[in-house]
């Protein structure tokens, strides 16, 4: 019985080790720039103004708490730029994305901000302004 205990405490101790290394190597990604992509996400990048990607896939739990947030953000004017991960990987692999979800701030072609995980509205609205 002990031993069972050992196993599980490790488990979650790597499960834990391995969310906090993926969280530091997001962090890395602020300040990369982003080679021209093709597009609305492209023209968005090109305008220079800061705008947010939201990357997601639809078998994403917490994509699905966080999706309904980003669409009311679109609704409301905001540039954001949605990115299904199942359908466009290669546009995922270039911001270095390792998760959903996954919301990166732009200013023109550079990362300003790198969020993994779901984050709350005002949160996200304040990294819009």
């Amino acid at each position: 019985m002990l031993i069972l205990v050992y196993i599980l405490v490790g488990i979650f101790f790597a499960f834990m080790a391995m969310q906090y290394l993926m969280i530091l190597r997001s962090k890395k990604n602020k300040g990369k720039r982003i080679d021209p992509l093709g597009g609305r996400l492209g023209k968005m990048m090109a305008a220079g103004e800061r705008a947010m990607v939201y990357f997601y896939s639809p078998t994403c739990r917490a994509c699905k708490y966080q999706t309904p947030i980003i669409d009311r953000l679109i609704s409301d004017g905001h540039r954001i730029q949605k990115v299904d991960i199942s359908r466009d990987l290669s546009v995922a692999r270039k911001f270095g994305v390792m998760a959903t979800p996954t919301t990166v701030v732009l200013k023109g072609n550079e990362i300003v901000e790198f969020m993994v995980g779901a984050k709350t509205e005002d949160k996200l609205r304040s990294y819009l302004s």
